[in-house]
């Protein structure tokens, strides 16, 4: 019996590997993902289990990229990939190349989570959103300049109101390429001089695939960061994109976005008429008002006799002044009655009074004129002045006693 071959660890590993590639180079797996990880290189490994057993999966970076939505913990997939060995551990893994949630188309689940995302950020929340001017003078609208959503707004805006600059800003609307020229087209838009006063995207109904370029993030997030006021119009009543959700308002229709775009001419014109035939009344009544109030103003005395208002205050003028001259010559004579009262009182005290009674007085002659009003200070030979009550004169002391 021959020796038996053997084998080492990687050789075992290899003739393994080459089976499993071989035997299984396409499989269908549904199950449920768990523990799942993403390092910074972007692959994401995870388990993949149901109620008896589980197998490891990976799902390598640029398939990640590809896919519409993020995996997660709990979520129920089909995965369709090849079993392959990895040498290092010894274990086979799932390779993942393609996979969908069941019971939820995959666009389905990425709407869910981009809209929880952005939500999350406050991205659509009414206290962010732009008014839209009620009649604007410059309109932009992003879409494809021959579908038929252009040709059902212009015919409703120039129905209702033509006197506005409309400016088409052409692009895809749909494909691979449409999120991109989209974005661009709304940052485009906010560059243009003369500013824009609204923004309208709009393109007709298709499918969720079809109108997939409306959900991703590039445009939501231009649409947010947008300086002019946008309207979304995106589809049929029934669909509702994250731009929709986004925009400052939404229209169910082209068609519609016309009508919140620019007012009705006619709708207009029959407000100008309100409000002219409001002020008109009010012009009437003011007028009435003021013709009342002249009329009144014109029935006072002092309008139908004027020249008796002017006589009656010439008479209380000359009232008055009577008034003041009687109170003046009172006053006069309160005044010289005191005055004269006060003369007597200084002349019963004055010292004329006392020299017209005999009494005299008398100075030296000298510098000071001191008083004599004893024998002690004059001496013989001094000069003296003596006033009486009718003048004065001069003595010469010959003797003192």
């Amino acid at each position: 019996m021959a020796d038996p071959k053997v084998l080492s660890v990687a050789e075992l590993s290899f003739l393994l590997k080459n089976v499993l590639e071989i035997e299984f180079p396409e499989v269908w797996v549904a199950g449920e993902i768990s523990n799942l990880s993403r390092p910074q290189s972007g692959h994401c490994y995870f388990t993949l289990k149901d109620n008896d057993a589980q197998i490891r999966g990976v799902l390598w970076r640029g398939t990640a990229e590809r896919m519409k939505f993020d995996l997660k913990d709990g979520m129920q997939v089909i995965c369709v990939g090849n079993i392959d060995l990895y040498p290092p551990r010894g274990t086979y893994q799932l390779v993942v190349r393609f996979a969908e949630p069941t019971g939820i188309g995959p666009l389905q689940v990425a709407f869910k989570q981009l809209h929880e995302k952005l939500k999350a950020e406050g991205l659509f929340e009414p206290a962010r959103k732009k008014p839209i001017p009620r009649i604007p003078e410059r309109i932009g609208v992003i879409t494809s300049p021959t579908g038929a959503a252009v040709r059902d707004f212009l015919q409703v805006l120039n129905r209702r109101w033509n006197f506005t600059d409309i400016t088409i800003i052409p692009t895809r609307v749909q494909g691979d390429e449409a999120t991109r020229e989209i974005a661009n087209a709304i940052r485009a838009a906010n560059s243009i001089t003369p500013k824009f006063d609204v923004l309208v995207i709009t393109r007709g109904g298709g499918s969720l695939e079809d109108l997939w370029c409306f959900n991703e993030e590039e445009v939501v997030r231009a649409i947010v960061a947008s300086a002019i006021p946008t309207i979304s119009a995106i589809g049929h009543e029934i669909d509702v994109t994250l731009s929709d959700l986004a925009s400052d308002e939404r229209a169910l229709t082209p068609s519609e976005a016309a009508e919140k775009v620019a007012p009705s001419r006619d709708e207009i014109i029959r407000s100008v008429n309100r409000s002219k035939d409001y002020l008109n009344q009010l012009l009437f009544s003011k007028l009435e008002s003021a013709v009342e109030k002249l009329n009144q103003i014109e029935s006072r005395p002092i309008f139908r006799k004027p020249l008796e208002s002017i006589r009656n205050f010439q008479r209380r003028l000359d009232e008055l002044e009577a008034d003041a001259n009687r109170s003046i010559s009172q006053m006069t004579l309160n005044q010289k009655n005191q005055v004269a009262a006060l003369a007597r009182q200084l002349e019963s005290v004055s010292p004329l009074a006392v020299l017209q009674r005999g009494y005299c007085v008398t100075q030296l002659t000298d510098e000071k004129s001191s008083l004599v009003n004893s024998v002690t200070v004059i001496k013989k030979g001094d000069l003296v002045r003596t006033q009486v009550a009718d003048g004065s004169f001069i003595s010469r002391i010959e003797s003192s006693e």
